[in-house]
């Protein structure tokens, strides 16, 4: 779930971006939003970024759904061949997996986050006091079928009329399953990659004790902090914590083994520190100049609780409305969704009629290895865009 900003660009190299059919950072409000709890939200704002045209037929639409902490910004296309500059920077572009010159590639940063969507860290106003002020905990709960709305409803303020292409991993995964599900006559394709229709026990219990560290730590204040006055260590611990379920024993190991450390670190030591040990602080303090805890409270609860039978009765009643032709990606040492699960997921969608097939990633980087293993994603992925296999 790894995720980085985008880097500076020079007025030349944006208007050589324009031309090749990037929007730029964009922002939308829509009127009101009916949630999963009951509430509505109103108004709401939404942050995207389009790459290439919108066809004439509105059909082309290539709908890229981004992990935990991630944003909008999935291509950089001043620097198409650094991944670090945009999330799925290798696999977006004129004649990658999602071709620019044959879709229109959209990415909705998620309801809940702090990029641009409404969220714990938007501004709102006090209905007491008629003034301006953050959400905070006063931010009505919310679910991947809320994000996935909130998404319709972006696409259909662009004109776009059906997808052509969903796709995602992890929290982004999860998406794209609920795409098919709730709205299968929309979905023509739906990628979904290291995500099943539920998560299991482990990775509940480990997302549970990540928002209690948050939630512990003094600075923050019931959800009531000032911006730039969060919980930053709480949520250090929490990236921490997360991080081990991103990756894997065996990459762990491969990487860093008990190497002594090689970067410093301002977290407390307690004897001499180890390579793998300033990695996760380096890790935890980035996230936390970064992302919102609230946030971070909001999207993995949306994660853990979602369940792909819930509104259905069950697997085999949900999965059964999906018409999609599908695509399910597991990552061969993933244990927050185990291979197994994902593999799992493709074959109950044939159970019931469906059309699917399931393809693994071979990597010690575990659930991360969408994010890193790219020349296996495009070996996989575009086989099943081009109709083939």
């Amino acid at each position: 779930m790894a995720q980085s900003q985008a880097k500076a660009t020079s007025a030349a190299e944006t208007a050589e971006i324009s031309m090749a059919g990037w929007s730029g950072p964009r922002r939308l409000t829509l009127p009101a939003l009916a949630l999963d709890s009951g509430a509505t939200l109103a108004p709401v704002e939404v942050a995207y970024e389009t790459w290439g045209s919108l066809a004439p037929t509105r059909d082309n639409v290539a709908l890229l759904c981004h992990a935990l902490t991630g944003d909008a910004h999935a291509c950089d296309l001043a620097h198409p061949d650094d991944p670090r500059a945009g999330w799925w920077n290798p696999l977006v572009g004129s004649g990658r997996v999602f071709d620019t010159d044959r879709y229109f590639v959209v990415c909705v940063n998620t309801l809940g986050s702090c990029y641009g969507s409404s969220g714990p860290a938007s501004q709102c106003v006090d209905l007491a006091t008629g003034q301006q002020t953050r959400w905070g905990l006063d931010f009505p709960p919310i679910t991947v079928g809320d994000i996935v709305r909130a998404q319709r409803a972006t696409l259909a303020a662009l004109g776009a009329e059906r997808l052509a292409v969903v796709a995602g991993g992890s929290l982004g995964g999860l998406q794209a399953l609920e795409w098919a599900i709730a709205y299968p006559e929309l979905v023509a394709r739906a990628i979904v990659i290291g995500a099943a229709q539920r998560l299991p026990a482990q990775g509940l219990a480990i997302d549970d004790i990540a928002r209690q560290v948050i939630m512990a730590d003094p600075r923050w204040q019931g959800g009531a902090y000032a911006p730039g006055e969060g919980p930053a260590i709480g949520l250090g611990l929490a990236r921490m914590l997360a991080m081990l379920t991103y990756t894997s024993a065996a990459g762990l190991e491969a990487r860093f083994g008990r190497g002594l450390a090689t970067q410093p670190s301002d977290w407390p030591a307690w004897g001499p520190r180890r390579d793998v040990e300033t990695y996760l602080h380096h890790q935890a303090d980035k996230l936390a100049r970064r992302f919102d805890a609230n946030s971070y409270l909001y999207l993995s609860s949306a994660m853990d609780r979602y369940d792909a039978a819930e509104a259905w009765g069950s697997d085999e009643a949900a999965l059964g409305r999906i018409r999609a032709e599908t695509l399910v990606v597991g990552m061969s040492t993933d244990w927050l969704y185990p291979p197994e699960l994902a593999r799992g997921l493709a074959e109950g969608i044939v159970g019931v009629g469906g059309s699917a097939r399931y393809a693994e990633i071979n990597s010690l980087d575990g659930h991360d290895a969408f994010l890193k293993e790219w020349r296996q994603m495009d070996a996989a992925l575009r086989p099943f865009l081009n109709g083939q296999g």
